[in-house]
C-alpha cells in the first residue's frame, strides 16, 4: 500500500504531536510532581497520546474491536481527565478525590464495553450505552468550561486567568465539533481527512497550552507546594492596625499575644509611585475601614472604591502582596478579626455564628472550612484553648 500524501501528512502530524504530548508529560511530572494539577495534566498528556494512536484512521480500520476496546476507553475517559485537569489547575485548594477516579472508571467500562460488544449489535442496551458514550465529552467539556469560567475574576493571576479564557473557548469547541463530527460518520470513525482535522486541531490546542504553561512562572500558575495560609497579623484585643497589613505565614495555632508584624516588602529599584499609593489605599480601606466585612465585596467593587482599574488592583494584591486569589485575600482579613475575637474573654458569651458574620463570612460552614484550615482547629477548639492560656 502506497502512501499518499495525505497519509503522510497525517503521521507526521501526529509524530509531533505524540513527541510534545510526551515532553509535556515528563516536564509536568518530573518537576511537580506532588501536585493535583501536574499529576492529572501528565496524565491527559498520557491519555491523549493513546487517542491519537487509537484515532488513525488505518489503526480503526484494520485492528479488530476487541484489541481497539482499551484506546477507546481511554480516549473517552480523557474527556473526565480534561475536567479533573482544568479544577486542579484553576482551583489552589483542589484535592482529587475518590469521586474522580470512579467517574473515569465508569465512563472508560462503558467504552470499552460499546467498543468490544455492543457496537453494531442488536443489543436493547446499544442506544443507552452508546448515547453515554457520546454524551461524555460534551458534557465535561462543559463541566471544565465552568470551572474555568467559576471564580475567574477573583484570579489574581493575569497569565492564568487568559488561559482560563483559552482552555473554555477552544475545550468546548474542540469537543462539540469532534462529537459531531463522529456522529455524522458512518460507524462514528473519522475519514482521511477529518481524522487529519481533528489532529492538527488538537495539536494547536496543546501547542498553545503547553507554550503558555511554560512561558508562565512556576510560581504564577501552581501554587507553592503546602503554602502556608496568610491572614494580616493583629492582636485578640486590638482592631486591625495599618502596619498590620502586610501578610504574615499562619504557622499552627497563632499565639494570643501579639506578635511583631513582619516588615513590609522592600519596594523595587523601579517602583511606580502610582502603585505605592494604590497599595496604600488599599491598606486603609482594608485595615482601617475594614471593607473585607461587606459581604457583596468583589474586586471589581473594590476597585470602584478606590477609582482604579481592575488589572492595578489585582496586579498590586498580587505581585505585592502575594496573594494569587481575592477571595482567599479576603478571608485572611476575615479570620483574623474572628481570631481575635475568640480569643477575647470579653467576647467569650458571644457565639461563633455572631463573630463569623460580624468578620464578612455570609455563613457558618464556609467559617468553619476556612477557620480549620487555618489553624488545625475548629473555632469552638480554637476559643477554648485560647481562654484556658488567658
Amino acid at each position: 500500500m502506497t502512501p499518499t500524501p495525505t497519509t503522510l501528512f497525517d503521521t507526521a502530524l501526529r509524530g509531533v504531536l505524540l513527541a510534545l504530548l510526551l515532553v509535556l508529560a515528563l516536564v509536568l511530572g518530573r518537576d511537580r510532581p506532588r501536585l493535583p494539577a501536574a499529576r492529572a495534566g501528565a496524565l491527559l498528556a498520557l491519555g491523549l497520546c493513546v487517542q491519537v494512536i487509537g484515532a488513525t484512521p488505518l489503526f480503526e480500520a484494520l485492528v479488530p474491536r476487541g484489541w481497539q476496546a482499551p484506546f477507546v476507553a481511554v480516549s473517552v475517559g480523557n474527556g473526565v481527565l480534561f475536567w479533573v485537569f482544568v479544577q486542579a489547575l484553576f482551583d489552589d485548594d483542589f484535592v482529587l478525590r475518590p469521586l474522580h477516579v470512579v467517574t473515569w472508571l465508569a465512563v472508560a467500562a462503558v467504552a470499552a464495553l460499546n467498543c468490544a460488544l455492543v457496537a453494531g449489535s442488536a443489543s436493547v442496551l446499544a442506544p443507552l450505552t452508546m448515547g453515554v458514550q457520546r454524551a461524555v465529552p460534551l458534557v465535561f467539556a462543559v463541566l471544565a468550561a465552568m470551572a474555568a469560567a467559576s471564580q475567574w475574576r477573583a484570579d489574581l493571576v493575569e497569565g492564568r486567568r487568559r488561559l482560563r479564557v483559552f482552555i473554555v473557548v477552544t475545550g468546548v469547541g474542540y469537543s462539540v465539533g469532534m462529537l459531531a463530527v463522529r456522529l455524522a460518520s458512518p460507524r462514528g470513525q473519522l475519514s482521511d481527512l477529518s481524522a487529519t482535522a481533528d489532529v492538527a486541531m488538537l495539536l494547536l490546542i496543546v501547542a498553545v497550552v503547553a507554550w503558555r504553561m511554560l512561558r508562565l512562572a512556576g510560581s504564577e500558575l501552581f501554587p507553592a507546594a503546602q503554602a502556608p495560609v496568610t491572614m494580616p497579623a493583629m492582636t485578640p484585643e486590638a482592631p486591625l492596625k495599618e502596619e498590620a497589613f502586610a501578610p504574615a505565614p499562619v504557622e499552627a495555632p497563632p499565639p494570643p499575644a501579639a506578635a511583631e508584624p513582619p516588615p513590609p516588602p522592600e519596594p523595587a529599584p523601579d517602583a511606580d509611585p502610582a502603585e505605592d499609593r494604590l497599595a496604600e489605599a488599599l491598606q486603609h480601606a482594608m485595615a482601617v475601614d475594614r471593607v473585607y466585612r461587606r459581604e457583596d465585596l468583589s474586586i471589581a467593587s473594590l476597585a470602584a472604591q478606590l477609582s482604579v482599574p481592575e488589572y492595578r488592583l489585582r496586579r498590586v494584591i498580587n505581585q505585592r502582596l502575594g496573594h494569587r486569589n481575592f477571595n482567599a485575600f479576603v478571608n485572611g482579613f476575615r479570620l483574623a478579626e474572628a481570631m481575635a475575637a475568640l480569643a477575647n474573654p470579653s467576647k467569650r458569651e458571644l457565639p461563633v455564628l455572631t463573630l463569623a458574620l460580624t468578620a464578612g463570612f455570609q455563613s457558618i460552614g464556609p467559617f468553619n472550612r476556612a477557620f480549620k484550615a487555618a489553624t488545625g482547629l475548629t473555632p469552638t477548639e480554637f476559643r477554648k484553648q485560647k481562654l484556658a492560656e488567658s
